[in-house]
């Protein structure tokens, strides 16, 4: 029992003079050579990141200069520096150019806005204005692709054409407009209004005063009717004319101002308004 013990230990610490042994080459090898190359790359890395850190550092100051750039009629450069002095506090390469951007366009009249940053320490700023395309209700205004953009303006350019209907058709009565405009005029019609009432029914109104009734139903093909058949009436005596109606299954009727005549024979319209 005893010389099985001592074998054991004998056993043991020659392991573990074995695993020194094989330790010591290592140890002498990063002492020698493999640890001061890697020392050195340490070091040549964290110099690098201290001048990087510092340039940025150097370079990130605050906002000092605005230029403004575009073609102003409403929006006015005031407007514009109230905006980017909120961002002043930021660095010139930190500072967030989309949050500013965003910004920019909740100005009104201010459609698109495009920031950059000048070097050393400036931003240019590059404004794009709403180009007003007609009125929406009374105090509204509408841009070139029938957004409402501005509900209550100051002033309102009586030419533009006036777009009425409920709140959130907007863009429905827009529609309509745009696509109406471009055959009433190919036909030597202005369109001067467009109306959606809350049953639903359309009325457009020329320029020349005449009302157009298209009611709830089928209201291309109505148009359509208008401009093929009743144009041709309205253009020869628009003086005469009060409104046409074409909420008929086909045809029309036609109002006038005095005395009150019918244009042609019809059929009974419907009872859609």
């Amino acid at each position: 029992m005893m010389g099985t013990r001592k074998r054991n230990r004998r056993k043991a610490g020659g392991e573990q003079l074995d695993l020194l042994g094989r330790l010591q080459p290592l140890v002498a090898s990063l002492t020698n050579g493999g640890l001061r190359p890697a020392l050195g790359v340490l070091a040549l890395m964290l110099g690098i990141g201290v001048m990087a850190w510092g340039l940025v550092v150097s370079f990130d100051r605050p906002i000092g200069k605005v230029e403004v750039g575009g073609q102003f009629q409403r929006v006015t450069p005031l407007q514009v520096e109230e905006v980017v002095a909120q961002f002043r506090g930021s660095g010139f390469l930190s500072v967030d150019l989309a949050a500013l951007r965003t910004s920019l366009e909740t100005i009104p009249w201010v459609d698109r806005a495009r920031v950059e940053r000048k070097w050393p320490n400036g931003v240019r700023v590059f404004i794009t204005e709403h180009v007003a395309a007609a009125r929406w209700g009374e105090s509204g205004l509408m841009n070139t692709r029938g957004e409402l953009f501005l509900k209550e303006a100051r002033h309102i350019p009586q030419e533009l054409p006036q777009l009425i209907g409920p709140s959130g058709t907007e863009a429905q009565v827009a529609k309509l407009y745009l696509e109406s405009y471009p055959r009433l005029l190919g036909v030597g019609m202005r369109l001067s209004k467009v109306e959606l009432d809350a049953r639903g029914a359309w009325q457009l109104t020329l320029g020349n005063g005449v009302m157009v009734r298209l009611g709830r139903q089928d209201v291309p093909a109505r148009l359509e009717r208008f401009i093929a058949v009743a144009s041709p009436v309205v253009a020869a005596r628009a003086a005469e004319v009060s409104y046409v109606d074409l909420r008929y299954s086909n045809g029309f009727s036609v109002g006038w101002n005095a005395p009150a005549r019918v244009a042609r024979d019809a059929e009974e319209p419907r009872s859609d308004g």
